[in-house]
């Protein structure tokens, strides 16, 4: 079957790319001929883009002029760094993107590639706080009448939608063949609007652990506790440096931080697969990083957001039987031991259900 799937591939965040390639090539291994719509409209291109203004206060005459000349030498840097490398690397060594690249709803819907399936997903392309949730797009709605078309293990990222979000999606999500999201909250949104839905696992999953350890980049370092917070959470990041205090390892962080003992700021999706395969513990507010300490089995530990996109830690964590992982204290609870037998078969339950809604959606 020839199946084009759409989502937020190309923004240089690291789950985004590593979702992208796992559903895109867990397809491919069925038997399938798969590509990624290379949907790059305005508002995702924005990333190491020169004349972009990112504070309005900013964007209008003389301000901007001066804006821009004060941003050019960091932006310079960053055009020329090895985190742009890397991800520009495996964009274009494992994301099958199609060779043309659509810049807007409209412009999909002028020029649709002809073919048998379209796939919205995975990962967060419905949230409503982002401009993407916004998109018709996203909601195949440039899809010719008459081609199927699904979501797969599409993401809300919030628990509940105001009502301008459902009277603006409810169309869009009408017209869908079938429905799977990532989160038991989106199957619960859609139950408000009247709509069938199913929960399936985030396509990282689909993929056996033995797929990812050949792709990651290893680290030389090892029995380093690896941080990954978006926030610059006080109470992450005091917990982080407690534990690795006590425990005598190494800090590393993604993102700067304090205290830490170094800062791997500059991973691909490759080099961030090793770094959390080889670390001791991951200590995190990123759905992915939990993800992959799930499938690598690495300690980890998970903390809330600032932008209220929760949900979809707290429900992967209920799914495996793991909700005392998520830390709300400061000596962060009273998290058990791991018992990774009962996680991979609960897992391994997901998965099959997964994989079979693809099944017969796949066929013919």
């Amino acid at each position: 079957m020839n199946i084009y799937t759409i989502t937020c591939h190309d923004v240089y965040n690291l789950g985004a790319s590593l979702q992208a390639y796992a559903l895109a090539a867990y397809l491919t291994g069925e038997g399938h001929e798969v590509a990624i719509l290379d949907y790059k409209p305005p508002y995702l291109s924005r990333h190491y883009a020169l004349s972009y203004v990112a504070n309005p206060r900013y964007d209008k005459p003389l301000w901007r002029q001066a804006y821009l000349l004060a941003k050019l030498p960091k932006r310079l840097w960053a055009l020329r760094s090895r985190r742009k490398k890397r991800f520009d690397a495996f964009r274009r060594d494992y994301l099958p993107v199609t060779p043309r690249r659509y810049i807007s709803a409209e412009d999909l819907k002028a020029n649709c590639p002809p073919s048998d399936l379209f796939i919205a997903g995975s990962d967060q392309i419905w949230n409503p706080t982002f401009e993407n949730g916004k998109d018709p797009a996203f909601f195949l709605t440039f899809v010719p009448q008459g081609t199927k078309k699904i979501a797969y293990a599409a993401s809300f990222a919030v628990e509940t939608l105001s009502e301008a979000d459902i009277a603006r999606m409810k169309p869009w999500l009408t017209a869908l063949d079938a429905i799977a999201v990532r989160e038991q909250s989106g199957v619960t949104i859609l139950e408000g609007m009247g709509l069938p839905a199913v929960c399936t696992v985030d396509p990282v999953f689909l993929l056996p652990r033995e797929n990812w350890e050949r792709l990651s980049v290893l680290p030389k370092e090892r029995d380093y506790i690896l941080v990954y917070d978006f926030d610059g959470n006080p109470l992450l990041r005091r917990f982080a440096c407690e534990k690795a205090k006590a425990e005598g390892r190494w800090l590393v962080s993604v993102f700067p931080m304090e205290g830490a003992d170094a800062v791997w700021g500059d991973m691909g999706p490759r080099e961030f697969l090793g770094a959390i395969q080889n670390a001791a513990c991951v200590i995190s507010n990123s759905f992915h990083a939990t993800a992959f300490s799930l499938i690598f089995e690495r300690d980890f530990y998970v903390f809330g957001r600032k932008e209220h996109i929760n949900t979809r830690m707290a429900d992967l964590l209920a799914d495996v039987g793991l909700c005392d992982r998520l830390v709300t204290r400061p000596d962060g609870g009273n998290a058990s031991p791991i018992p990774w037998m009962s996680v991979r078969e609960a897992l391994g339950r997901r998965i099959g259900e997964s994989r079979t809604y693809l099944s017969e959606h796949t066929k013919g």
